[in-house]
Protein backbone atom coordinates (compact mmCIF):
# COMPACT_ATOMS: atom_id res chain seq x y z
CA UNK A 1 0.00 0.00 0.00
CA UNK A 2 1.12 3.58 -0.61
CA UNK A 3 -0.18 7.01 0.23
CA UNK A 4 -1.64 8.41 -2.99
CA UNK A 5 -2.95 11.90 -2.16
CA UNK A 6 -3.48 14.45 0.58
CA UNK A 7 -6.88 16.16 0.59
CA UNK A 8 -7.54 19.59 2.05
CA UNK A 9 -10.87 21.36 2.38
CA UNK A 10 -11.32 24.75 0.72
CA UNK A 11 -14.16 27.25 0.46
CA UNK A 12 -13.41 28.54 -3.03
CA UNK A 13 -11.93 25.98 -5.43
CA UNK A 14 -10.93 28.54 -8.08
CA UNK A 15 -9.23 30.81 -5.56
CA UNK A 16 -7.35 27.83 -4.11
CA UNK A 17 -6.29 26.58 -7.54
CA UNK A 18 -4.91 30.05 -8.31
CA UNK A 19 -3.08 30.15 -4.95
CA UNK A 20 -1.41 26.75 -5.29
CA UNK A 21 -0.57 27.37 -8.94
CA UNK A 22 0.91 30.83 -8.33
CA UNK A 23 2.76 30.08 -5.10
CA UNK A 24 3.88 26.47 -5.71
CA UNK A 25 3.57 25.96 -9.46
CA UNK A 26 1.04 23.12 -9.07
CA UNK A 27 -1.21 22.27 -12.01
CA UNK A 28 -4.70 20.78 -12.19
CA UNK A 29 -4.68 17.14 -13.29
CA UNK A 30 -8.39 16.42 -12.87
CA UNK A 31 -11.39 18.57 -12.00
CA UNK A 32 -14.40 16.59 -10.79
CA UNK A 33 -16.72 19.49 -9.95
CA UNK A 34 -15.75 20.26 -6.37
CA UNK A 35 -12.91 17.75 -6.13
CA UNK A 36 -9.70 18.86 -7.86
CA UNK A 37 -6.56 16.76 -8.10
CA UNK A 38 -3.39 18.79 -8.56
CA UNK A 39 0.20 17.77 -9.25
CA UNK A 40 2.33 16.59 -6.33
CA UNK A 41 -0.67 14.67 -4.92
CA UNK A 42 -2.65 17.61 -3.54
CA UNK A 43 -6.44 17.30 -3.68
CA UNK A 44 -8.74 20.28 -3.09
CA UNK A 45 -12.24 19.42 -1.85
CA UNK A 46 -15.08 21.94 -1.81
CA UNK A 47 -16.05 22.60 1.83
CA UNK A 48 -19.79 22.29 1.15
CA UNK A 49 -19.33 18.82 -0.34
CA UNK A 50 -16.95 17.74 2.43
CA UNK A 51 -19.27 18.93 5.20
CA UNK A 52 -22.25 17.16 3.61
CA UNK A 53 -20.21 13.98 3.16
CA UNK A 54 -18.90 13.92 6.74
CA UNK A 55 -21.87 15.49 8.48
CA UNK A 56 -19.47 17.45 10.69
CA UNK A 57 -18.18 20.99 11.00
CA UNK A 58 -14.90 22.04 9.42
CA UNK A 59 -12.39 23.77 11.69
CA UNK A 60 -9.99 26.08 9.81
CA UNK A 61 -6.64 26.91 11.42
CA UNK A 62 -6.86 23.86 13.67
CA UNK A 63 -3.04 23.56 13.51
CA UNK A 64 -3.19 19.77 13.74
CA UNK A 65 -1.39 19.11 10.44
CA UNK A 66 0.50 20.95 7.74
CA UNK A 67 1.50 20.68 4.11
CA UNK A 68 5.28 20.63 3.86
CA UNK A 69 7.21 21.81 0.81
CA UNK A 70 10.96 22.10 0.26
CA UNK A 71 12.60 25.00 -1.54
CA UNK A 72 16.30 25.58 -2.22
CA UNK A 73 15.86 29.31 -2.93
CA UNK A 74 13.85 30.11 0.18
CA UNK A 75 14.77 33.81 0.24
CA UNK A 76 13.30 34.19 -3.27
CA UNK A 77 10.26 32.19 -2.19
CA UNK A 78 9.82 34.53 0.79
CA UNK A 79 9.78 37.49 -1.62
CA UNK A 80 7.18 35.69 -3.76
CA UNK A 81 4.92 35.43 -0.71
CA UNK A 82 5.44 39.11 0.11
CA UNK A 83 4.40 40.03 -3.44
CA UNK A 84 1.36 37.74 -3.66
CA UNK A 85 -1.81 39.54 -4.76
CA UNK A 86 -3.59 38.86 -1.45
CA UNK A 87 -2.26 39.18 2.10
CA UNK A 88 -0.54 36.09 3.50
CA UNK A 89 -1.18 35.24 7.16
CA UNK A 90 2.12 34.06 8.62
CA UNK A 91 2.72 31.78 11.57
CA UNK A 92 6.38 32.69 11.29
CA UNK A 93 8.25 34.56 8.61
CA UNK A 94 11.58 33.29 7.34
CA UNK A 95 13.56 31.93 10.29
CA UNK A 96 16.42 29.53 10.90
CA UNK A 97 16.05 26.58 13.28
CA UNK A 98 18.87 25.65 15.65
CA UNK A 99 19.78 22.76 13.32
CA UNK A 100 20.30 25.17 10.41
CA UNK A 101 17.14 24.64 8.36
CA UNK A 102 15.38 27.79 7.13
CA UNK A 103 11.58 27.71 7.20
CA UNK A 104 8.48 29.81 6.66
CA UNK A 105 5.03 28.87 8.00
CA UNK A 106 1.79 30.42 6.85
CA UNK A 107 -1.86 29.64 6.10
CA UNK A 108 -3.46 29.16 2.72
CA UNK A 109 -6.65 31.18 2.04
CA UNK A 110 -8.71 28.60 3.95
CA UNK A 111 -6.55 28.27 7.05
CA UNK A 112 -4.65 25.14 6.02
CA UNK A 113 -1.18 25.33 7.58
CA UNK A 114 1.80 25.26 5.19
CA UNK A 115 5.51 25.00 5.94
CA UNK A 116 8.22 25.64 3.37
CA UNK A 117 11.73 24.70 4.35
CA UNK A 118 15.15 24.26 2.86
CA UNK A 119 16.12 20.63 2.18
CA UNK A 120 17.86 18.87 5.07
Amino acid sequence: MKLKNVLIVVNDIEKSIAFYKSIFGLEVLLDNDGNVIMTEGLVLQDAKIWKKFLGRDITPKNNSCELYFEENSIEEFSKKLENYSEPIEYVNRLMTHSWGQKVIRFYDPDGNLIEVGTPM
